[in-house]
């Protein structure tokens, strides 16, 4: 029987890396995501041709409340079985501690850590009739934050804290796991050549990462079931010189 996985901003990019790794081992991928339709659509069609009816996707604003609940009843009238939730989708942008405002605290901390704590929360059940488990996407930027970023770090602390509460609080039910990327890919934003080389020279292989650096691991995770709680740094060493 196919296994069923659900992965949030899963049209392009991390996510559809994640999206492509978990199909080819044979998961029924369920993708949200946000505005990218075109790319969502032709990773659907893509997945499809390769094994009919494999891949779902349904579009959602993760920044309005109610986007726990409308995903979570999109996939619970497709399946009552759900092995794997990936929460990779995230909103990223500089909020500078002098000009931030409450409406970016509130976009920011709803997307990164509310969402996934109450879709999680909503899958709980699904969850534990297949004994699954919750990968979420976090930062190493958590643990040495981000100049300019102080909302965006704060709210992957937050995801960090709630993964190894899941982990904990659900006794094995559902294991929870965090992935901590480092430079995998330059920000959709644009990145000057200096800062490009600031950032390289503090990873000792001196290049960036590759999604599938990320979706190797999350594949790791879903294959070995002695592993909970734990957060895993794929940052190729970068945080040895931060």
């Amino acid at each position: 029987m196919s296994k069923n996985a659900l992965i949030s901003g899963g049209a392009q990019r991390i996510g559809a890396a994640i999206a492509k790794a978990l199909h080819q081992k044979g998961f029924t991928i369920y993708l949200h995501f946000g505005q990218s339709h075109e790319a969502a659509k032709k990773l659907q069609k893509g997945l499809n041709k390769v094994r009919e009816n494999s891949c779902h996707i349904l579009s959602c604003d993760l920044s309005d409340i109610n986007a726990p609940k409308t995903i979570a009843d999109w996939l619970l009238n497709n399946t009552q079985e759900l092995d794997l939730l990936v929460n990779n989708a995230s909103a990223f942008y500089e909020t500078p501690w002098e000009s931030a405002g409450i409406e970016e605290w509130q976009k920011i901390l709803t997307i990164n850590s509310q969402t996934p704590f109450f879709l999680s929360q909503a899958l709980l059940p699904a969850l534990k009739k297949s004994r699954g488990q919750v990968i979420n996407l976090i930062d190493i930027h958590v643990e040495r934050t981000l100049e300019n970023h102080p909302i965006y770090c704060a709210s992957k602390a937050a995801l960090k804290s709630l993964t190894l509460s899941l982990a904990k609080d659900l006794k094995g039910q559902v294991r929870c796991n965090g992935i901590s990327p480092g430079a995998i890919l330059w920000p959709e934003q644009e990145v000057n050549q200096s800062l490009q080389s600031e950032i390289l020279q503090k990873i000792p292989g001196g290049h960036l990462g590759d999604v599938k650096n990320i979706s190797d691991t999350v594949l790791f995770l879903v294959e070995n079931s002695y592993i909970n709680g734990q957060i895993i740094n794929v940052d190729g060493g970068r945080t040895l010189h931060s």
